[in-house]
């Protein structure tokens, strides 16, 4: 798949070459960040309230984020398009498990899932392809599974190419964003941002949406 995408192939190529510095300097960051373990745990209460079931980490890098969903009751696996990620995270957390693919087309079946967190890798998505990748988070999903998007939001301005530290990357207005995801067939349960943190430069959106 990447073979035949520049920008999955570009990303791919770009995580692999940052992995390790990337998951020294991640592996704690939730701990810091208490607003962004409130909207992980949201997630997780709803995923459980309706019934629980399998969960993925979509662009889940070194893994952390999923033995955080793990911690917090969830049956979670994570996929990431970096074979070195996915090497760390193995490494990390053998209890878990970790593939190799790309979020625009999982080796999964219709309805498979309970719950998708897409925790800033759709970040990396060309805007005009993000449609597609909203498509196959629910085509994924079951009928009311839930969806919980984290991103950089870009305030008042239109969408916006940024100088990521690893490769290209968008900001999104939530509202934008939001409609993006109604299009596709999800419902907006909440949303969540905040500024910036010592040495972020963005403000930060999250929504939790679930699959009509």
């Amino acid at each position: 798949m990447t073979e035949t995408v520049p920008y999955l192939t570009a990303t791919a190529q770009a995580y692999d070459a940052v992995a390790v510095l990337y998951a020294e300097v991640s592996r704690d960051s939730l701990d810091r960040l208490p607003l962004d373990r409130a909207m992980l745990a949201a997630f997780a209460d709803f995923v459980r309230d309706a019934g629980g079931g399998p969960v993925a980490e979509l662009g889940c890098g070194p893994g952390y984020v999923t033995a955080h969903l793990r911690d917090l009751g969830l049956d979670v696996f994570g996929v990431d398009l970096s074979p070195k990620m996915i090497e760390l995270a193995r490494e990390a957390y053998p209890e878990l498990r970790f593939e190799t693919g790309s979020m625009h087309a999982l080796d999964l079946a219709d309805g498979e899932l309970s719950g998708v967190v897409s925790w800033y890798s759709a970040i990396h998505v060309p805007p005009r392809e993000l449609p597609a990748y909203f498509a196959e988070f629910r085509r994924v999903l079951a009928p009311g599974g839930h969806l919980l998007l984290g991103f950089f939001e870009s305030e008042d301005d239109p969408v916006s190419e940024f100088d990521h530290r690893v490769t290209t990357a968008y900001r999104w207005p939530i509202d934008e964003l939001a409609e993006l995801a109604r299009r596709a067939g999800f419902t907006e349960i909440g949303r969540m941002l905040r500024a910036p943190a010592e040495n972020e430069r963005f403000h930060h959106g999250r929504l939790l949406l679930r699959r009509t």
